[in-house]
């Protein structure tokens, strides 16, 4: 990739992600490297009682000012993880993703590549188009993603084809604007992002990508995220 002159901060917040935390960073500056980006990662960790921060401390002594750290005291939630991490983001660009290698970085040059090409204002990961898909998910857990992604589609008009993913590149005023209004809590936020952005006729381009279910740790989601989100598409439906 040529080298450019944008600055991308990857917000990546962290619960329990010790044995996650070095090799998913190693991954992102490789990829970093590798196509001469410049690229800082933030990391928003609500108190992990795992060893999180500790680890996160020790990797900042390698990685240097690349690696911004921020420490809440307890679970605050995901969307206010990112609303956090975007005061610390110097970057004009900003990805969001999860620590726990459900989104590779591998994908990162070709959402920066989509921006380009289409000067546009959100890249956003796909499971759900030609050559995307998910990998280590059984029936269930397939049905409820896509029970989830049809409900909000249909309820709020999306045209877009993964309104729950949460692997996006942003530009950084974009976000930042959008984050001010947002009403939604856990998972649904992600979706709310995108129902707002196309409110403001953002240009939203699609990149394709194989999530694959976390190797270390125990997944976030429940039934109470569930409830929370299908709450958070009524909620927006009667607001838009």
């Amino acid at each position: 990739m040529a080298q450019n002159q944008n600055k991308y901060s990857v917000l990546l917040p962290t619960y329990n992600e010790r044995e996650n935390l070095p090799v998913v960073l190693y991954l992102l500056f490789s990829m970093a490297d590798k196509n001469k980006l410049d690229l800082e990662v933030v990391v928003i960790d609500d108190n992990s009682p795992d060893g999180t921060q500790e680890v996160a401390k020790e990797l900042q002594k390698f990685y240097g000012k690349k690696l911004v750290l921020h420490f809440r005291p307890g679970k605050l939630g995901l969307g206010s993880a990112y609303i956090d991490g975007l005061k610390y983001a110097t970057g004009n660009f900003i990805i969001l993703m999860d620590a726990d290698f459900s989104h590779h970085p591998k994908f990162i040059p070709q959402f920066i590549k989509k921006q380009a090409e289409n000067n546009a204002d959100i890249v956003t990961g796909t499971r759900y188009r030609k050559n995307g898909g998910v990998y280590g998910w059984d029936f269930m857990r397939k049905l409820t993603s896509r029970v989830a992604n049809f409900i909000a589609k249909t309820t709020l008009g999306s045209s877009c084809s993964d309104l729950t993913g949460s692997f996006r590149l942003y530009k950084k005023d974009v976000i930042e604007r959008i984050m001010k209004e947002i009403i939604s809590k856990g998972y649904a936020f992600q979706m709310e992002i995108l129902i707002r952005a196309q409110g403001y006729n953002y240009k939203i381009e699609e990149v394709p990508i194989i999530f694959v279910d976390r190797v270390f740790g125990e997944s976030k989601l429940g039934a109470n995220e569930i409830n929370i989100y299908l709450k958070g598409v009524w909620k927006l439906f009667e607001t838009f």
